[in-house]
């Protein structure tokens, strides 16, 4: 086949390559943990299993942040190793004359779901994954935006409680902090839930879900703060839509219903009336089809 796309999706816990034709489908895909050490190999032991004897015609690169888009290098938070890593021309030697594209990942789940997903038909939207912490992308005219250095769209940093937790990120009270899944866990057992050691989001979904007060209680405020932050990026960039994928998103209402009530409230302005939120419909293919869908954008 013709016209494939290697899309390759780096992150601090997988390394995921595929091969997306041009109806935004997955060929053929693979995955790795990502090592805390050399995660160059890893990258390309990935990218060779996918390739195989197939001829690339382009390659999208989506990554997790910090990142420059304009120098091609990335220095992603959970991997210290990679620092100012410069990814884009690294994969490009690997592909000697093929166009290669790199942006965050969150931007690459955006487009994803703007292309193939939950977004379809919209044309000023967000895309979110809310997971460990909260990360984002715009799609803004139909189009990927990441803005001046490809790092636009990271919403889970927009505070919401000016007097809230530390985050990673040197702040406070970002959405990250109340929304993030180990968060959500740590607020919890601080309240007195009593859960066993490694509960994770899903366990206090599940807690939720059988009645108990304090998990609900962890899912409401979650639910506000995703609420109040896609207010204030709406506002900003006048949105239609915003699709919230990610693990705890997989709470479906115990997060959604919260969500939408926020907006109500916060979003209120005449332009943002006819705000929608929808869930994301492509999982953990979403980055990847983002990143194929990164080369059709741009060329």
């Amino acid at each position: 086949m013709t016209d494939l796309v290697l899309a390759l999706d780096f992150g601090g816990t997988k390394i995921a390559a595929a091969l997306v034709d041009p109806r935004g489908s997955v060929v053929r895909s693979s995955r790795v943990p990502t090592p805390s050490e050399n995660p160059w190999d890893a990258v390309v032991s990935v990218i060779s299993s996918v390739v195989q004897d197939a001829a690339v015609a382009s390659v999208g690169i989506a990554s997790a942040g910090p990142l420059d888009a304009v120098a091609g290098t990335v220095s992603p938070i959970n991997v210290p190793s990679w620092q100012e890593f410069p990814l884009r021309s690294s994969v490009a030697s690997l592909f000697p004359g093929v166009p290669v594209e790199l942006a965050g990942d969150g931007v690459c789940m955006a487009l994803g779901e703007h292309w193939r997903g939950a977004g379809q038909g919209s044309t000023f939207m967000i895309g979110l994954v809310v997971s460990t912490g909260v990360g984002g992308g715009l799609v803004l005219d139909g189009r990927p935006f990441g803005g001046r250095t490809g790092n636009a769209g990271h919403i889970g940093h927009i505070v919401v409680e000016p007097d809230g937790d530390p985050c990673t990120c040197g702040g406070r009270g970002c959405a990250e902090t109340v929304a993030g899944g180990p968060r959500m866990v740590d607020w919890a057992r601080r309240k007195g839930w009593q859960a066993p050691d490694g509960a994770d989001a899903a366990l206090l979904a599940a807690a939720a879900m059988s009645g108990e007060e304090i998990p609900l209680e962890a899912f409401e405020r979650a639910g506000r703060a995703v609420g109040m932050a896609i207010a204030g990026a709406a506002a900003v960039c006048d949105l239609e839509l915003a699709v919230i994928g990610g693990g705890v998103a997989q709470a479906g209402e115990l997060l959604f219903e919260p969500v939408r009530r926020t907006l109500k409230t916060h979003a209120g302005l005449s332009y943002l009336a006819g705000l929608e939120v929808r869930q994301a419909e492509l999982g953990g293919e979403a980055g990847l089809v983002g990143a194929a869908a990164l080369v059709r954008q741009t060329a």
